[in-house]
């Protein structure tokens, strides 16, 4: 029996014995793309090459590369959808000969994998409008032994690719299909969209995708994704721990645990924004489903384990070392226990709604579950489907757009940037304050990020993102480490940049929708060496660290749930 590693293996070695070498996976969080939360293809990487293709690592290159999509959140729970996923890809920059990429593609289906020609159906290109049918793919795959009946006509929806972000390199598709599964996806970049018109590109170039997760079903003959080695364990001990087993229930929550795990693995944490959105929904979902199930949420413990446990296993493997397990851990049951304390309210509050003679929820009694049980509107809105009702999402968005509006000037009439005023103790602590992250992110781990900060003249109060409380050794490296880079008499630089440029310096920032086109970046250190903090900031701060006198933790303490809570005095 073929297991998710071998096929791996297989994969590598096939394209590893054609001239392509092997790039380890990015994170699930994309640098520098601000087109996408997440990434959702092993391309994403890869972009910038097929438009420069001498900078590429390889001509031609392959990746096993994790990937979160929510496109199709509402389809996971049946046989083949799932939120997080594992792509296989294969891609060349400044080459591309389709015959050898669509041959190469099949040999590896039916002389690697062993798959008959008869399971297997493809799509291509019909050509829409401006641009013109793929006929040299069509006949390739006739010549390559495909009968016209097992060949699809697909338009631009289905058979034609990109660009992600408006403008960039795209290209007509080829999908594989077996068993009537989509399985492979053959991504040829032949064009370039410029935002009006498609024109031939100058470096064309491969893209291919296939889903590790459909392929090993397929072949272990699996009635579905759920029950290959990757899903199966997970299931399996949910079920354990539940009372009743209602497959979708099952299914959903397996899928969302394991997306959770990659997405904290990779720096996400819950919140309210973006990333940490979706890793909240994730996990709020997961609970609903689980408590459909009436499941032990004291073994919740052994289901996390387990995920982690199927990845530890794969000896060898790039990318997939939990190193931060604990955190892991510890922000999913946080998540949970909180979201539970309001599951059972809220769930009470929602079946009266749903009682009622009307056939939608309104925007009030929506935002109402947001607001006070922390019901995402997304999930609101999938427990009103399954009772035949709709959500009126327009009256939500207006008590939320309502809702920011009071909270954004409240927080302005409590201070701008952190600071009450901006006398000179008040600009100390200001640039204490990015000493601390510093330290922070040095003595805890890179996932510290800033959550928040007020500064009056007599304290600092700093909250940042982890998981638990700071041990007092913890508290002792910070404050010290803090106070030697204060006696190193460090210079303040300041730079006016755009924000895309400030981020590809690696400067950290806070509440990015608040930036405009141009930003400050403060650097304390060497600028030209590895400063010891660089944010983007609107100031003011110091010219030197020597002017901040003495740095004392004062206290540190729990904010809310995945977010610690400093205050600091200077001297």
């Amino acid at each position: 029996m073929i297991t998710s590693k071998k096929l791996r293996q297989k994969f590598v070695d096939y394209f590893a014995s054609k001239g392509y070498k092997k790039i380890p996976e990015t994170s699930l969080v994309p640098k520098d793309d601000p087109s996408v939360l997440f990434t959702t293809a092993g391309m994403q990487q890869f972009k910038k090459f097929y438009l420069a293709p001498d900078e590429a690592p390889a001509k031609k290159v392959i990746t096993i590369q994790p990937c979160v999509r929510t496109s199709d959140i509402d389809e996971v729970g049946d046989d083949t959808h799932l939120t997080f996923f594992e792509m296989l890809g294969n891609f060349t920059f400044g080459d591309l000969d389709k015959k050898q990429a669509i041959s190469q593609a099949l040999k590896f289906l039916t002389q690697e994998l062993g798959i008959t020609k008869q399971r297997i159906k493809a799509s291509y290109f019909a050509g829409e409008k401006s641009i013109a049918e793929d006929t040299e793919a069509k006949n390739i795959l006739i010549e390559l032994g495909f009968l016209e009946k097992n060949l699809i006509r697909g338009g631009k929806k289905d058979n034609f690719w990109g660009p992600v972000a408006g403008k960039g390199a795209c290209g007509p598709t080829i999908e594989i299909y077996i068993d009537d599964i989509e399985i492979w996806n053959l991504v040829f970049n032949e064009y370039y969209f410029d935002g009006q018109i498609y024109q031939k590109a100058q470096y064309p170039g491969l893209d291919t995708g296939m889903g590790l997760e459909r392929m090993l079903a397929v072949l272990e003959g699996k009635r579905n994704i759920f029950e290959i080695d990757v899903l199966a364990p997970i299931v399996e001990t949910i079920e354990k721990n539940s009372r009743t087993a209602e497959p979708k229930n099952l299914r959903v929550a397996a899928d969302h645990l394991r997306a959770s795990a990659f997405l904290i693995k990779d720096g996400v944490l819950p919140s309210n924004k973006e990333q940490g959105y979706i890793l909240r929904r994730f996990i709020r979902r997961a609970a609903v489903h689980l408590k459909k199930m009436n499941f032990d949420f004291s073994q919740l413990t052994k289901v996390i384990k387990k995920i982690l446990n199927i990845y530890y296993e794969m000896e060898g493997e790039e990318g997939f070392n939990f190193q931060n397990e604990k955190l892991i851990q510890e922000t999913i049951q946080k998540e949970m226990a909180v979201f539970n304390q309001t599951l059972k309210r809220g769930l009470q509050k929602l079946e009266k709604l749903l009682d009622k003679s009307s056939s939608k929820i309104s925007g009030k009694d929506a935002f109402f579950l947001f607001e006070t049980f922390g019901f995402p509107l997304e999930l609101t809105e999938e427990l009103a489907r399954e009772n035949q009702k709709t959500i009126d999402k327009i009256g939500f968005d207006k008590y939320l757009k309502e809702h920011q509006e009071k909270s954004r000037l409240s927080a302005k009439k409590k201070f701008t940037g952190g600071l009450a005023s901006c006398g000179a103790i008040e600009t100390r602590y200001h640039t204490a304050n990015h000493l601390l992250l510093a330290a922070l992110r040095q003595v805890l781990d890179k996932h510290v990020a800033q959550k928040g900060s007020n500064i009056t003249n007599e304290r600092l109060r700093f909250d940042f993102s982890h998981p638990e409380k700071m041990t007092a050794d913890e508290i002792k490296k910070t404050e010290a480490l803090v106070n030697e880079k204060i006696q190193a008499g460090l210079g303040v630089e300041t730079e006016k940049m755009s924000l895309a440029d400030a981020q590809a310096s690696g400067a950290t920032g806070v509440f990015s929708d608040r930036y405009g086109d141009r930003v400050k970046v403060y650097t304390i250190g060497e600028p030209d060496e590895k400063p010891f903090s660089k944010e983007i900031c609107g100031g003011p701060h110091v010219k030197n660290t020597r002017e901040i006198g003495k740095f004392k933790i004062v206290k540190e303490e729990s904010s809310s749930a995945g977010v610690r809570r400093i205050r600091a005095k200077i001297t």
